[in-house]
């Protein structure tokens, strides 16, 4: 091969490796000591927004790394963020020194990371960011505890755990995309007037902890939340719905309530329960009074778990009775809990927590489970016609899942149309599709369907006429002395009337004295009562007694004299069938 056959194919290789290098998919440009670009491919090009494809990006921070690489004599790999307006690109270059034909030079050779840099962005907000309300998570505000703990200094701060009231009823009554947008503009409200050095996040669905720091007094963390608090009591316009909203806040002061973040923490959720009991919509500090009520709470919940685990939860029966002939219309079936001594206890200990806690379900199974075991005793009791209701909390009409399981059971009773549910206002009026999806499951089962404690809750008059069912019970607090109270009985008399119109039977609740009686009995159309005049509520073990009772004697009740009141509690065997 003769010189020119040598030098035409050097030429030929070194275009053929320009080619591979002006397509290589990483940018690669030389530049020499001067900072004069001697190379650049097309990846680079694109890149650095030197193909005319877009505007160049600033390149100062690039021309800097590049001058340190040179100088140092050392390769340098750097993330190089190139801005473009809002657009960012990002870069993983590595700047290599090189010495070639005596001449100085910088190779560098960039791989865009851009998308796996916005991934990982992506994994940091969702781990330490609220994804809904955009605010810090739970292990951020944490972490900034526990830095203000770690100084050591005597600066002072606050801890306040925020739960917003009733959130589930406006999540089932408006639905959830109007309950998610509550939490933003909610966040909005309560992280106004925040000092750069103060912090909210939010920590699970409805709950917030607010970290105020520094503090000078309780008075002036005090003075804030009432500032906060009345920001929110103007409403919240959103999706065409007026929605008005609380939130009920427990504070814990450092060093006063505790020395540690899960301390704090622990205290302020106590203190927020306090109010949370209390009424709702206001603020409290912790003090040692709450921690005897909360280790007071949490022997009720262990209690109430182990309670299940031995079957210690048992049945008491009251009679829905003919104000007029005496005769039994139906019973209520009401659990009760023997505790650790024995002692039997009303629901009112705990019925609310075993709803918290998940329980509830569970419990309503245990109650038709008792119910069928018995189910020959309450026959020659209170008569084999006499319809038996059971409670179901609205929590649980919102739960498909539950209720299809619950009237299955009823199903496999052999008997359901005996069974009426009795259930509170809000479980009709809330979104949750209750009359549309699950009551036609019971309805096809001949289930009867009860209002309870009506007048407590959600009710008004009109709304009645969209709610479907058979029975609707007055809750006591119009009964009581009714004879004395004109407001009450105009009430009274205007939910008889509507009733009567959409062919509902009502029942009069909690009728304790023969005055109660006498007034229904003559001024209203009232047929049915329940309530201590007539019977209190009678546990299985009894129930062989009073069928006993009942086979020797049947006494009237119509026949005692006017003056008797609330005497001989146990009187099943007095009810006619």
């Amino acid at each position: 091969m003769n010189d020119n056959e040598y030098f035409g194919a050097s030429e030929a290789e070194l275009g053929f490796l320009k080619e591979i290098v002006r397509m290589l998919p990483a940018g690669l440009t030389v530049q020499d000591a001067h900072g004069e670009l001697l190379l650049v491919n097309d990846a680079a090009a694109s890149q650095l927004g030197m193909d005319g494809s877009r505007p160049s990006p600033d390149l100062a921070p690039r021309r800097e790394a590049c001058r340190q690489a040179l100088s140092a004599g050392q390769a340098v790999v750097t993330e190089e963020a190139l801005h473009n307006g809002a657009a960012r690109q990002v870069l993983l270059t590595t700047h290599r020194p090189v010495r070639l034909a005596g001449r100085q030079l910088l190779i560098s050779a960039s791989s865009d990371i851009t998308e796996q840099k916005n991934f990982e962005d992506q994994l940091f907000r969702s781990a330490y960011f609220d994804e809904l309300t955009g605010l810090p998570s739970r292990r951020v505000i944490e972490h900034r505890a526990n830095g203000l703990l770690a100084r050591d200094s005597d600066e002072r701060f606050a801890l306040a755990f925020l739960d917003v009231d009733n959130f589930k009823h406006i999540n089932d009554y408006y639905g959830h995309a109007v309950g998610d947008a509550l939490l933003v503009e909610l966040s909005k409200r309560l992280g106004r007037d925040l000092r750069d050095s103060d912090m909210l996040s939010r920590i699970s669905g409805d709950e917030f902890l607010l970290l105020l720091s520094p503090i000078q007094s309780q008075e002036e963390v005090a003075e804030f939340m009432q500032s906060t608090l009345q920001r929110l009591t103007a409403p919240f316009f959103i999706d065409h719905s007026e929605i008005f909203a609380s939130t009920s806040v427990g504070i814990s002061l450092y060093p006063d309530h505790g020395s540690s973040f899960e301390t704090l923490r622990q205290n302020a959720d106590i203190a927020m329960y306090r109010i949370k009991n209390d009424g709702k919509g206001s603020a409290a500090f912790f003090d040692s009074s709450m921690e005897r009520e909360a280790l007071a709470r949490m022997k009720v919940e262990q209690s109430l778990r182990l309670a299940i685990l031995e079957k210690r939860f048992c049945c008491a029966f009251q009679s829905k009775v003919d104000i007029r002939t005496q005769a039994v219309k139906g019973i209520e079936a009401l659990v009760r809990l023997r505790d650790d001594e024995g002692v039997i206890q009303a629901p009112g200990s705990f019925i609310n927590l075993a709803s918290e806690l998940g329980l509830i379900d569970e419990l309503t199974h245990l109650v038709l489970a008792e119910i069928v075991k018995s189910i020959d005793l309450i026959n020659e009791t209170f008569g084999a016609e006499a319809t038996i209701s059971i409670n179901v909390a609205a929590k649980q009409a919102g739960n498909p899942e539950f209720m299809r399981s619950f009237a299955q059971a009823l199903d496999d009773t052999g008997f359901p149309q005996r069974f009426m549910i009795e259930l509170t206002e809000d479980a009709f009026v809330a979104k949750n599709h209750f009359q549309d999806e699950i009551l036609p499951m019971f309805r096809k089962l001949g289930v009867g369907i009860s209002i309870d404690d009506f007048g407590t809750g959600y009710s008004s008059l009109s709304a009645l006429a969209d709610i479907t069912a058979d029975e609707i019970k007055i809750d006591r607090s119009f009964i009581t002395d009714i004879h004395k109270r004109p407001r009450s009985q105009g009430i009274l008399r205007a939910i008889e009337s509507l009733s009567e119109a959409l062919g509902m039977t009502v029942i009069a609740e909690g009728l304790e004295s023969y005055e109660e009686l006498a007034y229904l009995q003559a001024a209203t159309k009232i047929r049915y009562a329940q309530g201590y005049y007539f019977s209190r509520p009678i546990f299985l073990e009894e129930l062989k007694f009073a069928t006993s009772v009942a086979s020797e004697a049947r006494v009237n009740v119509a026949s005692r004299p006017m003056q008797q009141n609330r005497q001989g509690y146990s009187r099943a065997s007095g009810y006619r069938r």
